[in-house]
């Protein structure tokens, strides 16, 4: 059986014109999808999990009911992950966290959280990917390499797209890459600009000034002629329409959300002259639907603490490597990732010092330090659900197999009937994890 018009979760482009050959339970082939998009259709039968508490494989009910005592024993838990599951589940963990008072956060906290304050603090000017394919004639990736972390990007949305106002596609457009490094993305620009690890907020700020005309004393910025820079601001202001797209070059590097204040501001300053959009290049499939989720729900992007009864934002306080290296929390629940690969050391550290709780279809580094082991079925795959693009454009994702396990939010949904239960609240309903 062929399956068209499949969506693709597995980075943030969220390709939505994927072929699949299903064979039962079994994917056999992936049309028009990429070399990451391949593999993660092709191996969704290698290294699945079990249901394990104290590393022994027990029945799912066992293993939720244990997660229940654990989350609902905790005086401090933690919630966090999230970016590789559906809306439907990121609803129920906001409403998981807001029952137990816990801290609720994203792996946006440890990518693009920076670009979630700098938003707050001057805004965005923004667009969709169809808007650059169909309008953008020049295109700025700064600190981000699309054509390795979503290899389809040039192909389907900006360089090399065709759209209505760029016919011709690559021949209709300008391409610059500012990086600290030569990269696979730079070596299609018509434009690379090499900048000094670290002088991303010096740089951007130079070209502000030199947009509004003023008078720039040096001769280069952060190892970039200023010349070049005088250059670029006047092909940026030239434009029919851009588009500065970035990634953690920017985020990750010092200067963090002022890296972000000052490109976000830039793109601001370019409306002055022409039409000009910032768009994050959002790494994991839907992190950006998480960020969207906890912004409408309790006004606030990640980090998001419940402990008084109300959510409270606070980066640098309630964000997980933080409360993690502090040794505040006592319980963890990790969703749809896995930080114990990823965390700094101390951080990290906590997860195998308190009880956590993995939910993820896969064996992952998390699970194997986990108290509890709860696999759930694959987005996007095994599991229905939504998702956000990166320009946050909500798709639906398919289920294109079965599982002998239940979606996430079902088994967050059953995890807050049992906590409620415990917690000494009334009983609404009855329900039973579904088993595919």
């Amino acid at each position: 059986m062929r399956v068209t018009s499949v969506v693709c979760p597995f980075c943030g482009a969220l390709c939505d014109d994927i072929e699949i050959e299903v064979e039962g339970d079994v994917i056999k082939g992936v049309k028009r999808g990429c070399a990451l998009s391949k593999s993660f259709f092709l191996s969704h039968a290698e290294d699945l999990s079990h249901p394990l508490v104290e590393g022994l494989e027990v029945e799912l009910e066992e293993a939720v009911e244990e997660a229940t005592r654990i989350l609902a024993r905790a005086d401090y838990p933690l919630i966090y992950g999230l970016s590789c599951t559906t809306i439907e589940a990121q609803r129920k963990a906001m409403e998981l966290a807001d029952l137990l008072g816990a801290n609720i956060d994203s792996t946006s906290s440890i990518c693009h959280g920076p670009t979630g304050i700098a938003m707050q603090m001057v805004g965005v000017a923004t667009c969709t990917l169809g808007e650059i394919k169909n309008r953008a004639d020049l295109l700025v990736f700064w600190g981000c390499n699309p054509a390795e972390s979503h290899p389809r990007h040039f192909s389907r949305y900006s360089a090399l797209a065709k759209g209505l106002l760029t016919p011709r596609g690559r021949k209709d457009r300008t391409v610059v890459v500012v990086d600290v490094r030569p990269s696979a993305s730079s070596h299609t620009a018509d434009i690379f600009l090499q900048i000094n690890p670290n002088g991303d907020f010096e740089c951007l700020w130079v070209l502000r000034a030199l947009l509004k005309g003023e008078k720039v004393d040096l001769e280069e910025v952060s190892g970039i002629a200023v010349e070049e820079l005088r250059e670029l601001s006047e092909r940026m202001k030239g434009a029919r329409f851009g588009v500065l797209l970035f990634g953690m070059g920017l985020t990750m590097t010092r200067g963090r959300h002022l890296n972000v204040l000052a490109a976000l501001t830039l793109t601001r300053d370019l409306n002055q002259f022409s039409k000009f959009a910032a768009v994050p290049m959002r790494g994991h499939g839907n992190v950006s639907g998480i960020d969207a989720l906890s912004a409408w729900q309790t006004g606030y992007p990640f980090g998001v603490n419940f402990s008084r009864g109300y959510p409270q934002y606070n980066p640098g306080e309630f964000t997980t490597v933080d409360i993690l290296a502090r040794k505040e929390v006592d319980a963890a629940l990790i969703i749809a990732s896995d930080p114990y690969a990823n965390l700094p050391r101390r951080a990290a550290q906590r997860l195998e010092e308190i009880p956590t709780i993995v939910m993820d279809p896969k064996r992952s580094k998390t699970a194997q330090i986990a108290r509890v082991v709860i696999p759930t079925a694959i987005s996007g795959i095994s599991a229905e659900g939504t998702a956000y693009r990166m320009d946050d454009v909500p798709l639906r994702l398919k289920r294109l197999i079965s599982s002998p396990y239940p979606p996430d939010h079902e088994v967050l949904d059953e995890i807050i009937r049992r906590v409620k239960k415990c917690l000494g609240y009334q009983e609404e309903r009855s329900m039973t994890l579904s088993m595919a």
